[in-house]
């Protein structure tokens, strides 16, 4: 079966966990993905623990179906290698800050000159224009940044931390992802690549669609633990059972809120459901009736209840959980005696599905192969070996 990327090559130099994260996805969909790695190091995250044998397990969970090349991209021959394999590439993919690979004569202006087909998504952090372009940053700094961290955690408490990257995935990766697949179908039609500049930031605060619909029109500021979503009303919140686990209610609708009062035994709380002034109160008593059984027990209870109902899992239970299973949304690789779960392809596509090939490049392993295809001999490759080019 043809998958919908297969016919598309992928020039991968970003490092750790964004670009890795959105090359991945294209590689499940058939794309050649080539990662090509300096000499010194490589992928950083190919030496960050937890290790498996003499590789992290982090780089499985984001380097499955790629390719690798060392290459020093400093030296004139290792640019020379470069400049063939873009000939040949349709994406090229970095996550170095602004001007890095202009400064080595690669930027996208030199690169669409040889290859105007070239689509070149630049993922950084702040974008390729404004007053931060060239500041370091991370996950935390562009949550914080977009006004999303404030909007995280408990009321009268600092800003809480998200144990999952929501600015590197959410705002970066996947923004990337679509940018190239946008400028693809581009392609098709004006024979041209281009440029895709994607921000972290700009990802990370377009998630805000609707607060900034709701600052705009009441001039309010979204208060910490206050608002609707955010652990200030009692019909969506999340209440601490008997057995220091929690349970979650996300009763929105008018409908389910009710029969979640009913089966408690609270009808008389049905009318306050968005009333603020209430809020304290109905969450106060909502807190002493789930501290009166375990998360299972209240499970158990709401079984046969239609009210958004759900325990809050650890993620050893997610991943034994039946739903996730069912969608496949796990795969399992087997090294060194240890078996390492990666997240499945979460989009299903009826006719050209994604698929996970459990192959993982070691550091450069197919340099040889990938030089040779792009015309260098034996004696050539050893040689630029030699001369610390690749």
């Amino acid at each position: 079966m043809a998958l919908p990327l297969e016919d598309i090559k992928v020039l991968d130099l970003s490092r750790l966990l964004p670009g890795g994260f959105c090359s991945q996805i294209l590689a499940d969909f058939g794309a050649e993905v080539i990662k090509v790695e300096d000499t010194e190091a490589g992928d950083y995250i190919r030496w960050m623990p937890p290790m498996i044998g003499e590789q992290s397990a982090l780089f499985y969970a984001l380097n499955r179906n790629k390719k690798s090349i060392r290459l020093n991209l400093k030296k004139e021959e290792g640019r020379e290698v470069f400049l063939r394999l873009v000939d040949t590439a349709d994406v090229l993919l970095e996550g170095f800050r602004p001007g890095v690979m202009e400064k080595l004569g690669l930027g996208y202006q030199e690169l669409a000159q040889r290859n105007p087909r070239l689509i070149y998504c630049a993922l950084t952090g702040y974008g390729y224009s404004g007053p931060y372009r060239d500041i370091a940053g991370h996950d935390i700094n562009y949550l914080n940044y977009a006004g999303i961290s404030s909007m995280i955690g408990h009321r009268n408490e600092r800003p809480a931390l998200c144990g999952v990257q929501i600015a590197d995935i959410g705002g970066g990766a996947l923004w990337a992802v679509i940018a190239i697949l946008l400028a693809l179908q581009a392609r098709q039609v004006t024979g041209r690549g281009q440029f895709c500049d994607v921000a972290m930031l700009d990802g990370a605060f377009s998630w805000l669609v609707l607060a900034l619909a709701s600052y705009s029109v009441t001039g309010q500021i979204p208060i910490r633990g206050r608002e609707i979503l955010g652990g200030g009303f009692a019909c969506y919140n999340i209440y601490p059972t008997s057995d220091g686990k929690f349970v979650s209610i996300g009763a929105i609708e008018n409908k389910f809120w009710a029969e979640f009062c009913r089966k408690l035994g609270k009808e008389e709380y049905i009318p306050f459901q968005f009333v603020p002034d209430r809020q304290d109160e109905m969450i106060a008593e909502f807190y002493r009736i789930f501290r009166q059984k375990t998360r299972d027990e209240w499970v158990e209870f709401f079984s046969d209840s239609d009210i958004c109902f759900s325990p809050v899992l650890e993620l050893n239970e997610a991943v034994e959980h039946p739903q996730i299973r069912e969608r496949q949304m796990l795969a399992r690789v087997q090294k060194e005696e240890k078996e390492i779960l990666l997240a499945g392809v979460p989009v299903k596509l009826s006719d050209t599905p994604g698929t996970i090939k459990l192959e993982f490049a070691g550091y450069g392993e197919n340099t040889e192969r990938i030089l040779k295809t792009l015309g260098y001999t034996l004696e050539d490759i050893q040689a630029m070996r030699e001369r610390g080019v690749i």
